[in-house]
Parts: C-alpha cells; structure tokens; sequence
C-alpha cells in the first residue's frame, strides 16, 4: 500500500561483447539507487539518469548505447541514443519504464454503497483502503488495506489520493474530517444536498476553513430514487473524472536526485559519487568515465573545456 514510484530497466537487446544480456534487469527509485545489473559503467549511469528524467515524465522509453563511431547522441520522443567509448564496442538496447503507484481511494463506511465502491474500485485500477471503526478484514473482501480507526495515515496519502464517506449519516462529520486533515485528499461525501449541508455547516463550527471545505464534494447529490449500487457507480465515476481531468502528477523524487556530470572529453554520462577518474582545472572539478578520458583531458584541457552538463 506504501505506492513507491520506481523504475524497471530491461536490456532487451545486445551486440557483443558486453557484460549485459537480454532479460537482465535493474529497479532504479526517486533517490538514485540502482538494484539489479544492466551492464557496467558505461551503461549504468546513463540508465540512473534517465530513469529519474523518466520517474518525473511518467514516460517509458529506449535509451540504445552504440559504439561512438557509429552514432551521434540523439533524442527523441521515446528514445535516446548515446554514443559509447567503451574498448569493448558492444552495444545495448535497454528499455527503461516508468512504475507509478496505482491511485489511493480510501472509502469511510460500511453501507452497501461502501462495500460496492470498494469492490469497484479495483477494477478502475485504484488501491483501496477501506476505513471503518473495529472493521475487520474479511469484512471488505475488496480492499487492499482495511483500517479499524478513522486515522487514514497507515493508507499513505499522497498527490494522486481521493476519499469517498459513504457513511449514510453515520459519523459523517468524522469521516469527513478526518479525511481532509490529509491535504493531499480530494473527499468526495456521498449525502443528499441538505445534508452535504448541515455537514459542511458542522464541521464549519469545529473550525475548518473554507479552504479546506472547498476540497469536499458532493458526488450524486442531487440523484433522487438511486438504489446503493447505483449510488456507488455514480460516486466512482466523479471520482474517475475529476482525476483525468487533472491530468497525470509528476513524481518527484523523495530525497535529492544524483546529479550526473558529463565527461568532457567523449560526452558520457558520469556519476561523480562513484568515478574514480577526475581532474581539476582552474578550480573546477571535471569527471570522467575512465583513466584514458583523464589522460587525454590533462594533455590538452583547453581542448575540452565547457561547462558540464547536468
């Protein structure tokens, strides 16, 4: 229930020799951290890279490495192409995809229209959290999380997590309540107009501003003779397309992201936490994906002096 965004990496071809082969695989999350194999230095931190650009684009894509005489760096949609000076002259294709975190919906009650918004909601794609005080699991067979309080914490709310209260005039207020203390909650409340009303109202006289009220609404309010399953669908689908209509949530990175420099001398990408190869000039510091790019860059640093690319 935690959704962790990440990435999955996959060499899906290869062009010996390299220390790759089709199949393998690399799990790279928000902070950096790569887990897995998908070939040595010159593959790795490419992949780091644009796994963190491909995290906060929600785009998966190609990046194909190829021996540097054979191709200049390229970008398009869908697919980078990198040039690579590694001796071997193999070459890799390694698709690297997005894995972003179904959708939170957390439901309060235990009406019929409750049980069925959760039954549904796993089939629109959300994980769902069930809440209901001294729910059990087996009573929400549907749900991938089952909380006994109104403390929705334990569910992780984030950018991409919506509320349901299908409490039927049963701790409407608390539900309610307890819902938008999470900022990250649009809550939809399954009520009649008047009483979407008297709700608002109470909950005005605990305290709670207009701007927090202003994340509450009222999802088949108006909806007179609906049985609770109908009910149910109605509320789903607000939800359903408020969210598209916001549109995807970039993931952002949960800690400082690496910041990649760029060899000078033959434009790989470099991870200057793990280089071992640097040189400093003019009081810069400039990395290097090997001793050979060092070397060269020391003999004539003029040559290759530019500003290093994050």
């Amino acid at each position: 229930m935690t959704g962790t965004p990440c990435v999955l990496a996959t060499v899906v071809r290869c062009e010996p020799p390299t220390s790759a082969r089709p199949g393998d695989k690399a799990v790279i999350t928000a902070d950096g951290r790569l887990r897995g194999w998908i070939g040595g230095s010159c593959s790795e931190p490419i992949v780091r890279r644009e796994a963190l650009r491909a995290l906060e684009e929600g785009v998966p894509q190609i990046v194909r490495i190829m021996p540097a005489p054979e191709v200049k760096q390229t970008r398009k949609r869908g697919e980078l192409t990198v040039a690579t000076t590694c001796p071997s002259g193999g070459a890799l294709d390694i698709f690297i995809e997005p894995q972003m975190p179904r959708p939170l919906l957390v439901v309060f009650g235990d009406s019929p229209a409750a049980r069925a918004i959760v039954q549904m909601a796993s089939v629109a794609g959300f994980r769902c959290c069930a809440v209901h005080p001294g729910a059990r699991t087996q009573d929400f067979p549907g749900a991938d999380l089952v909380l006994s309080t109104l403390d929705v914490a334990g569910a992780n709310p984030g950018v991409d997590s919506w509320a349901v209260v299908a409490t039927m005039g049963h701790y409407d207020e608390d539900a309610v309540e307890a819902a938008l203390t999470h900022p990250h909650l649009q809550v939809a409340l399954v009520a009649s107009t008047r009483r979407a009303a008297a709700v608002r109202e109470a909950l005005r006289a605990r305290g709670l501003g207009e701007d927090v009220l202003g994340r509450l609404h009222t999802p088949a309010g108006r909806v007179r003779g609906a049985s609770q399953e109908e009910i149910a669908v109605l509320a789903l689908a607000e939800v359903v397309t408020a969210r598209r209509r916001r549109g995807p949530v970039p993931q952002k990175a949960a800690a400082p992201a690496v910041l990649f420099a760029t060899d000078p001398v033959c434009g790989m990408t470099v991870d200057p936490l793990t280089s071992q190869h640097r040189a400093i000039q003019a009081g810069t510091t400039y990395w290097f994906c090997c001793d050979g790019c060092r070397a060269e860059f020391e003999k004539e640093p003029a040559r290759y002096l530019r500003p290093i690319e994050a």
